[in-house]
């Protein structure tokens, strides 16, 4: 006979680490990890609170017991919903540094996704200008399209914005613009 344990264990445990590495993750985020799951992971988010092991806030934001501030880092849910739009491929991701938040293996590549916010440009263009990484594709995660033509610096695969509803547009950058 199985324990709850050995029934939930491997969800809890990714869970806690997912709710870690992405302090402010949404629920509906959390939801689109463990797909067909959302009544188990609903009921293992809820246990976890009592535990004391998160803590959620009114707008469903998850954080980790402890964490300091119930605000995620800026940037940091629209690279989630990148994420989410390439988990079917990752095979595996973790919370980046500085300015990438989110690194992902697929099919062999390392992928960085950079949230660049609305007048944080010139600030991340010129971290990453001199920055080489020649193993990794950087997705550039922007509020506007139009901040695009103000980035450029090496290993850009892509741009996109993703909106609160999950919804993730690409774009690239042409020699003409967009």
């Amino acid at each position: 006979m199985k324990t709850r344990a050995d029934i939930y264990g491997i969800e809890a445990a990714e869970l806690l680490r997912l709710i870690s590495m992405y302090p402010g993750i949404t629920d509906g985020q959390m939801l689109r990890f463990f797909p067909g799951k959302t009544e188990k992971i609903k009921n293992l988010l809820s246990h976890l609170t009592k535990q004391g092991r998160i803590f959620s806030t009114d707008t469903g934001n998850c954080f980790p017991a402890g964490h300091e501030s119930p605000t995620p880092a800026p940037g940091l849910l629209q690279a989630v919903w990148v994420l989410l739009d390439f988990l079917d491929r990752a095979e595996y991701h973790s919370c980046g540094e500085f300015p990438s938040a989110i690194l992902f293996f697929a099919a062999g590549e390392l992928y960085e996704v950079i949230p660049v916010p609305l007048g944080q440009e010139a600030l991340i263009a010129s971290i990453l200008q001199h920055t080489r990484t020649e193993d990794s594709r950087r997705i550039v995660v922007v509020d506007e399209p139009a901040q695009i033509a103000e980035l450029d610096f090496p290993n850009i695969s892509g741009y996109c914005t993703a909106g609160e509803d999950g919804q993730v547009h690409y774009y690239q950058k042409s020699n003409g613009g967009l």
